[in-house]
């Protein structure tokens, strides 16, 4: 179970949907076969325990006598059309889960009810601002974030051991273990890093105070000809020498966790929770036993990690929905503090509540744990309809990254990506 709720935030942090208008609804209800009232919730496949799930729906229904709650689970390949659909039809799903990425298409289009008035209710205060970002468009309120999950930096213990490192906590301390790995074996990568892990550079850009695209006068722009960005991909090229992964290609191409680290000759990398599952799964099967550690991606300064993309998923009620008042109920009950705090033990940490007083105790050294500490610098993407376009191949934060790594300026370079993502993004 823990596996495939990894995978399916990994899927859920590069979706990105547009839904149709709808009207609002009013509360009369639902009925099953007899007669009581019923509202239907929506979850994707993996991303919630049935226990959890069962208990959550028991508390319910214990404060709404005769109300049921329907679960209909829903597989992520073709899952845009598929609410986009339902959104715009007269009884859609009550409560809906949506990827991170996706709200703001859906949001814009009406396809979502209104939730500013109820942030008291769902607790919003105590949500963390990287995940809350994804839930608002222009200052309002339009899904509860759920859960997210971040990358950090997993590494090989016998090779930081052999090398004399420890794991670093500021960028400074990272180069400087790199160097020491590659002294130690020259033969091997001190890191695996593809040079359009565009969501690494994100990090890095986030971390100079840059961003990927701002608004501006009612449109968007590109921010790739920043000295921000340029600053970001400096250091990204810096981390990249200490690797011979392809300079045109990303993390999944190939697919670093099972055919790039089972191989052997690699001291780091970075990736996601089920990556770091795929690989030591990949590498038992060809007779290798991984051993690896994890630790944030290193910030600038020591008393805080490197920023970090959140992708992950968010609750929202239909705007359509007949049943708006309940499915508030129940969505305030399945994101408050107690059910999100179950929910984080049910997924043993494998992913990130939406509130740091909820996070799983995980143990010490382990993935979870440094996720966790991660998360506290985490951001999203642009958050507007228009960001869909952008992540289109050939993307053109990919290009722009090629570009540098292999010579060309880094402000002529991303002053042609921005125009591409300003073409794009304003779509």
């Amino acid at each position: 179970m823990k596996r495939k709720l990894i995978a399916a935030v990994s899927v859920a942090g590069m979706m990105v949907g547009v839904a149709a208008c709808g009207n609002g609804g009013d509360d009369k209800g639902k009925t099953d076969a007899g007669g009581a009232k019923e509202i239907t919730v929506w979850v994707m496949d993996g991303s919630a325990p049935k226990a959890w799930l069962d208990e959550v729906n028991k508390e319910f229904s214990a404060k709404h006598p005769g109300v049921t709650v329907k679960v209909e689970e829903q597989k992520w390949k073709g899952i845009q059309e598929k609410v986009t659909t339902a959104l715009s039809e007269n009884t859609p799903p009550d409560v809906i889960e949506l990827g991170n990425t996706q709200t703001a298409g859906y949001a814009v289009t009406g396809g979502l009810a209104d939730l500013t008035g109820d942030k008291a209710k769902f607790g919003a205060d105590a949500w963390q601002k990287g995940m809350l970002a994804s839930a608002e468009v222009d200052g309002k309120l339009y899904s509860a974030p759920w859960y997210a999950a971040n990358r950090v930096v997993v590494y090989d213990k016998k090779a930081y051991e052999k090398a004399g490192v420890t794991p670093p906590k500021t960028r400074d301390e990272w180069v400087a273990g790199l160097e020491k790995l590659k002294a130690s074996d020259p033969a091997s990568q001190p890191i695996y890093l593809p040079g359009q892990s565009w969501y690494v550079l994100a990090g890095f850009v986030w971390d100079e105070g840059g961003d990927l695209a701002v608004k501006d006068g009612g449109k968007w722009k590109g921010q790739l000809g920043t000295p921000q960005a340029a600053s970001a991909m400096e250091f990204y090229k810096k981390l990249q020498s200490y690797s011979t992964a392809p300079k045109d290609k990303d993390e999944a191409t190939p697919q670093q966790s099972t055919d790039i680290i089972p191989k052997g000759g690699v001291a780091s990398w970075i990736g996601l929770g089920w990556e770091a599952q795929g690989a030591l799964k990949a590498m038992k099967e060809v007779g290798k036993e991984g051993d690896f550690g994890y630790f944030p991606i290193p910030g600038k300064t020591a008393d805080k990690p490197g920023s970090v993309f959140l992708g992950g998923s968010n609750l929202a009620v239909a705007e359509r929905s007949k049943n708006k008042a309940l499915a508030k109920e129940w969505l305030a009950l399945a994101a408050g503090k107690d059910q999100m705090t179950k929910y984080a033990a049910a997924t043993e940490g494998a992913l990130l509540p939406n509130q740091a007083a909820s996070n799983f105790a995980a143990a010490p050294g382990s993935f979870a744990e440094s996720m966790a500490k991660g998360a506290a610098s985490g951001k999203i993407t642009p958050v507007t309809p228009g960001w869909a376009n952008v992540e289109t191949e050939p993307n053109p934060i990919k290009e722009f990254m090629t570009k540098v790594l292999k010579g060309d300026d880094a402000a002529k370079a991303g002053a042609d990506a921005d125009k591409e993502i300003a073409s794009r993004i304003n779509k």
